[in-house]
């Protein structure tokens, strides 16, 4: 019986006779406009960037940023849908008539306690304890409205038929959307998806990428009040249940494969310590490399809180807050996506731009690395490291439900730390911008090949049904999303984050309307 990995491999060795390279392509002259197009809305992008990194929205928070790029969208003739999937800060922005669907998405969320001034090597909240885009997500959906107004413009002129489909990643980092988008039939009659991803990098992979699938739930445990020191007897503590759940997950690790990767916060531990806590929750994150295999995290964390439950004379539920499907390319789009990548190019980094990601790294003790110059070759699965784990995207939804491919663009600094201030230093910086130029441009290119070349659809088609559905199935566990998600952290943040929002009609560029000078080397208090 072979293992999921031997079935991959064996898929993705099958695929390399069945699908050589091709140069499956749009006209010179075409990619040539786009290009042009692209080049041509340089000041937005550079707005669009700094502005969302302005907003700094959480999951199921970016209320701001959808409707500044929902505004966009619809001022550029796309229809726009709101609220989409159940998902209030969702949308799906269309054009086009006859020809393929082509989708096109990116996040739009950040995280929790990473707020940063950008542009500066060190570190400084903007605003302390509040979120700040520690991703990068600030860059990937003006990348793609750059994008698909380029491709729209030569599309309309050269009379080429097809619709474009544009799409947010809500809530990503709580991997809280995609599958309902995929649930909800957004993408039932799409023929192909790009999505991008922020990185240091510029390239893109096929089969196999080697993320965890996820599945996020939280557990609440229900037991009975007493006077914590007069008569504990009488009480039933949840805070000792998800205690006891924690201690007996954490000795499981143990007996569990080395491929998966777990953790919790404890979301409720009580009220104050003299009352016995009757409520108490605990999120945990449950990730591995299979459906079935993160399916079996997920049965193993109920039997842990079930048995806690028992054990401390308490009552469970549980809440599924989201769920990610792992990751797997598509290898006739990523060949396609690769020949532009090549043909863009990397950004045109200046001696300011170096100067500035040399200081972030030494500033911050990362290893120093120049931002590079040499596009990155083609992932393939037979170039790749064999996975034992890590990171989710909840993009693996879409990619196991039409073909889909991720473009990682080069607007961030070699070497920093995910999730972290780190990342946001230089996310409303010349470097960001840059780098979402370039990777438009890629984005763009791919478009009009998919639109203009129908082998190349037909291929992809081929490779989703014949290499990569035999490796896996679709198995998403899902309930409704969390769209209460971070709502107290805005209601509390935002009134302090709001003096901090970009104002271009003001200022040239968000650092200038921040004081900070072109590029700062130095700390800066």
């Amino acid at each position: 019986m072979k293992n999921r990995f031997e079935r991959t491999m064996a898929a993705a060795l099958m695929a390399s006779v069945l699908w050589s390279p091709l140069a499956y392509a749009a006209t010179d002259e075409q990619k040539k406009a786009v290009e042009a197009g692209v080049e041509a809305q340089t000041k937005q992008i550079q707005v669009m960037v700094d502005q969302v990194f302005s907003y700094a929205e959480p999951g199921f928070q970016e209320v701001r940023t959808s409707a500044y790029l929902t505004d966009i969208l619809e001022k550029n003739g796309f229809k726009v849908t709101r609220g989409v999937a159940g998902i209030p800060t969702a949308f799906t922005a269309t054009w086009g008539s006859g020809g393929p669907l082509i989708a096109l998405g990116s996040d739009i969320d950040n995280l929790l306690g990473v707020s940063q001034f950008p542009g500066i090597p060190n570190v400084k909240p903007m605003v302390a304890g509040a979120p700040g885009h520690g991703e990068g997500h600030n860059s990937g959906m003006p990348l793609i409205i750059a994008a698909a107004i380029a491709t729209k413009a030569v599309m309309e002129k050269n009379h080429i038929p097809g619709r474009l489909m544009i799409w947010p990643g809500v809530a990503e980092e709580l991997l809280a959307s995609k599958a309902y988008y995929v649930q909800a039939g957004l993408f039932k009659d799409v023929d192909a998806c790009i999505f991008v991803h922020v990185s240091s990098e510029f390239g893109t992979a096929y089969g196999d990428l080697g993320q965890n699938g996820m599945v996020s739930v939280e557990y609440t445990f229900h037991g009975k009040t007493a006077h914590a020191a007069g008569d504990p007897w009488d009480g039933r503590s949840a805070l000792d249940a998800v205690e006891l759940m924690d201690t007996s997950w954490n000795y499981r690790r143990e007996h569990l494969p080395l491929t998966q990767r777990s953790h919790y916060v404890i979301t409720n531990g009580g009220g104050q310590p003299n009352v016995v806590p009757d409520l108490a929750s605990v999120w945990y994150y449950f990730r591995d490399r299979s459906f079935g295999d993160v399916k079996t995290l997920y049965d193993t964390g109920n039997e842990l809180a079930d048995a806690a439950a028992k054990a401390t004379g308490t009552t469970v539920e549980r809440r599924i807050l989201g769920y990610a499907a792992p990751n797997f390319a598509n290898k006739p789009l990523a060949e396609a996506a690769f020949l532009n990548i090549k043909a863009v190019g990397m950004p045109k980094w200046d001696a300011d731009d170096q100067a500035f990601a040399k200081a972030v790294q030494e500033t911050n003790h990362r290893k120093v690395a120049p931002l590079t110059d040499t596009v990155t070759p083609l992932s393939t699965p037979e170039n790749r490291p064999r996975s034992m784990g890590g990171g989710s995207d909840d993009i693996g939804d879409i990619m196991w439900t039409v073909p889909t491919i991720t473009i990682r663009y080069p607007s961030n600094i070699p070497n920093m730390i995910g999730h972290n201030v780190l990342s946001a230093m230089a996310m409303a910086t010349p470097i960001a911008h840059k780098g979402v130029v370039v990777g438009a441009k890629a984005v763009a290119m791919t478009v009009l090949d998919m639109m203009t070349t129908p082998k190349l659809l037909a291929d992809a088609k081929d490779y989703f049904n014949n290499v990569q559905l035999k490796t896996d199935s679709y198995k998403p566990i899902l309930e409704k999303p969390a769209i209460w998600l971070n709502e107290k952290t805005m209601r509390e943040m935002r009134p302090q984050m709001e003096k901090y929002y970009y104002n271009p009609k003001k200022y040239p560029t968000y650092l200038d309307q921040l004081g900070i000078k072109w590029p700062t080397l130095t700390a800066k208090e």
